[in-house]
């Protein structure tokens, strides 16, 4: 599912919705989904969501910091990206699903594959092997194409077994 980063418009909701459905119809199912983290009303962050309830930072709020620290930071606007915590709960989920043989049919949830999550070259090799396997269905989102493009975004938009729906 692609749309505009950040719009709000129901891909998460849309993708737990789906999970839930196909748990319950008692299909192989893991992997993750992005939340919001707000306080006060306010969106402060998100958080990385596990299909299993593990949950940690993606990235959080970060108006200042000195100099030096923001030139070592991986941002995306106003949040500052926690990629250690982020590899630590995704990786793992994404190299069980891999591990498993193509004859058992899975279904592997990533949500996102964004701005955020690119900032990790190790999430990006897990993916391209997920996608390369072919006992796994992905169901996943990524932003529609503005400004200047994410390789892997663009890569996976483009591949033949891919199907996209525009969410509004």
């Amino acid at each position: 599912f692609a749309s505009p980063l950040f719009l709000g418009v129901g891909k998460t909701t849309l993708i737990q919705k789906a999970t839930q459905a196909l748990k319950s119809a008692g299909v192989s199912i893991d992997g993750f989904y992005t939340e919001e983290v707000r306080e006060g009303g306010r969106r402060t962050g998100f958080d990385v969501v596990t299909l299993s309830g593990k949950r940690g930072p993606l990235s959080r709020v970060r108006y200042t910091s000195d100099s030096s620290a923001s030139r070592r930071e991986c941002r995306v606007g106003q949040y500052v990206v926690d990629v250690a915590s982020f590899e630590q709960l995704v990786l793992p989920l994404l190299r069980n699903v891999n591990l498993g043989s193509d004859a058992e049919r899975k279904i592997c949830v990533i949500d996102e594959i964004g701005k955020m999550e690119l900032f990790s070259q190790p999430f990006i090799h897990a993916v391209r092997q997920t996608l390369a396997s072919s006992g796994t269905v992905v169901l996943g989102t990524i932003p529609v194409p503005k400004g200047k493009p994410l390789d892997l975004v663009e890569e996976i938009r483009s591949r033949k077994d891919v199907k996209v729906f525009n969410v509004s």
